[in-house]
């Protein structure tokens, strides 16, 4: 098991050891399930992109290794058009689609706000499935079913109302777990994804537990770029000069799902959705008025328009 100390000392190596620990631990993904057995989740983010770049760069310096293993993007319908431009000049690409599309999800499951972990265990309030007590005596919420752990932090409870908007953080798994769970079952390819520990709390905890190359996991999945930061990634792909989606050109330090409310009420303004008005008008004129994003953001308190990009557009129209 790893400590946190370990992944700090991890972190802090410089890129050539990173990338030499990366490589050592896809070698033993490709021994343990060989070529015909692995393929790279890819996004077309800068995180996957370095990736991909890097689980081929080590099966083809390898003799015993060498082969061709696939890259799979799973095309939701909610990426940038940068990135599926992107996606389409890249090699050795499939494309894969999930049965449901966002619209849908929204209607049946609810919206993705705040995090996946806090969706999560608003859902689970919302449909009955947990209950929240109050220690009236110590005046405080105890949390889902009386425990303090896994409960909703103080700062959204009001979104427990079931009567208001519907949350839940269903999304990922209807639109990307589920088809990357049938592509598995018609291959039976394990991937690799370019998750890293220091994006959130919970990835720091499967690394912890797991390390990079998950093999007992109930989906099995190597994370070789675990211990890498932010900065190793652009540093990488200067290094090597790899070509990467102009999107991060435009202003975006993300490039999931354009619709996705996780997170976004940590941004500083312009945030995603205000840079998506100047960018992205069509997109972003879709999700406010016919996804309901709108409605959302105002009652979570997260501005989703900007008055003065809409000025400087009307100013350049004269």
């Amino acid at each position: 098991m790893i400590t946190t100390e370990m992944l700090k000392t991890r972190q802090l190596l410089s890129l050539p050891c990173k990338i030499a620990m990366s490589k050592k631990r896809i070698k033993a993904w490709v021994k343990e399930f060989g070529v015909n057995g692995c393929y790279i989740s890819f996004s077309g983010g800068k995180d996957s992109t370095v990736l991909k770049h890097l689980v081929e760069e080590t099966i083809k310096d390898d003799p015993i290794l060498r082969g061709v293993i696939p890259s799979v993007f799973i095309n939701t319908g909610l990426e940038f058009p940068e990135i599926v431009d992107f996606i389409k000049s890249c090699e050795n690409v499939t494309i894969i689609k999930p049965k449901m599309n966002f619209k849908q999800v929204l209607e049946k499951y609810g919206y993705p706000v705040v995090s996946k972990e806090q969706a999560k265990y608003i859902r689970e309030v919302q449909n009955g499935t947990t209950k929240y007590t109050e220690n009236k005596r110590r005046g405080m919420i105890n949390g889902r079913n009386g425990y303090r752990v896994g409960a909703v932090s103080k700062k959204w409870q009001y979104l427990m109302d079931q009567n208001k908007i519907k949350i839940s953080e269903q999304c990922c798994d209807v639109m990307k777990k589920r088809p990357a769970h049938k592509f598995f079952m018609k291959t039976k390819r394990v991937p690799f994804v370019g998750t890293m520990a220091g994006e959130s709390r919970l990835r720091t905890q499967s690394y912890l537990k797991n390390a990079c190359n998950a093999f007992y996991l109930k989906s099995a999945q190597s994370r070789p770029l675990m211990f890498w930061n932010e900065k190793d990634i652009w540093d990488y792909i200067k290094h090597y000069n790899i070509p990467y989606s102009k999107i991060y050109d435009m202003g975006y330090k993300r490039t999931g799902c354009m619709f996705c409310m996780f997170g976004c009420h940590l941004e500083k303004q312009p945030n995603r959705f205000q840079l998506m008005q100047k960018t992205h008008p069509k997109q972003w004129k879709y999700c406010m008025d016919k996804l309901g994003i709108r409605k959302v953001l105002n009652y979570i308190n997260v501005p989703c328009e900007n008055k003065q990009l809409e000025f400087d557009f009307m100013e350049s129209e004269k």
